[in-house]
């Protein structure tokens, strides 16, 4: 082969290779999916993959130097907190997915053995730009247990890493599920921190015409509560595209309150830098696995 049909053919892969990266392709007969995309926070890189044949699909994300297969949320795990119900039982394909979770994340294994070692779990959702008929699509949404020993419950913290998000938080009163005492939204965007507090349950809801991308640190000593939102059909308000409308099922339900995302001062961090890097300064983690011992902080989030 001449030097000409060399470079020719080199060039050749090249475009093919970044066609397969750009475009959804799909093969009806046979489905073949591939979807990527790619997000930046503080010159990190992050790969989701969308790859499969027929019914069975691995949806795959690349974080350091490792590769996690996600958790996926399905529409019909969305059967018990969607507002509408009309749409929902017209619609006939309940197995598409929702959006999807990577779970217990490190950029190496050595980066795994602090985490662990912290008992803590860092994760990334990823929800696309869809609707749920007239809502905007969402989380299911979940409350923490309380720490053992304590009346004290497991807070949570998360970070917009690409897209915008929507918080919605909301306390309850203890052995009345259905009774609301607050209600907090609190709108981010790329690189934002929220913070939920303990006592407070929470649903992440993607309003926006992007992808949403957030990563979060938790505790890995608990499993989330679903139970009770589930039992009323989502949270106290849903999100339509006329705005909050609340859930007739709760009592007593107070206005919203709008507040701002955390100030990134709070944990020692640079307004653009990603908090994964607390990996660095795990101990300005601990209030998550040790709430109780940082009341007055948690206390005035809210």
């Amino acid at each position: 082969m001449t030097r000409g049909r060399q470079k020719a053919a080199i060039v050749f892969r090249q475009l093919v290779y970044i066609l397969i990266l750009l475009f959804l392709v799909v093969d009806f007969g046979n489905v073949l999916a591939v979807l990527v995309t790619d997000f930046y926070l503080q010159a990190e890189y992050y790969l989701y993959a969308l790859v499969g044949k027929g019914n069975s699909m691995a949806v795959t994300l690349k974080f350091g130097d490792k590769v996690t297969v996600a958790d996926v949320r399905k529409l019909h795990d969305m059967e018990d907190v969607v507002f509408d119900r009309e749409w929902f039982e017209e619609t006939e394909d309940r197995n598409q997915d929702a959006y999807y979770m990577f779970r217990d994340l490190a950029k190496s294994n050595s980066d795994h053995e602090t985490i662990e070692a912290n008992h803590l779990r860092y994760d990334i959702t990823v929800i696309p730009p869809e609707m749920l008929g007239s809502e905007y699509i969402k989380t299911v949404g979940h409350y923490h247990p309380r720490v053992p020993g304590t009346d004290i419950s497991y807070p949570e913290i998360y970070q917009v890493l690409q897209g915008s998000a929507t918080y919605l938080l909301q306390k309850v009163k203890n052995g009345e599920e259905d009774l609301v005492l607050d209600v907090v939204v609190i709108k981010a965007k790329k690189g934002d921190l929220v913070l939920v507090p303990p006592g407070y349950g929470h649903v992440t809801i993607n309003a926006s015409g992007e992808t949403l991308e957030m990563a979060n640190w938790v505790c890995r000593d608990f499993s989330s509560v679903y139970e009770p939102i589930k039992r009323l059909s989502g949270a106290s308000y849903f999100l339509l595209k006329d705005g909050f409308v609340k859930n007739p099922l709760y009592k007593n339900t107070p206005a919203i309150r709008h507040l701002k995302p955390l100030d990134h001062d709070e944990l020692g961090l640079g307004s653009t830098e990603s908090m994964y890097e607390l990996i660095n300064k795990i101990e300005k983690l601990r209030f998550l696995t040790a709430p109780q011992d940082f009341t007055a902080f948690l206390t005035g989030v809210l």
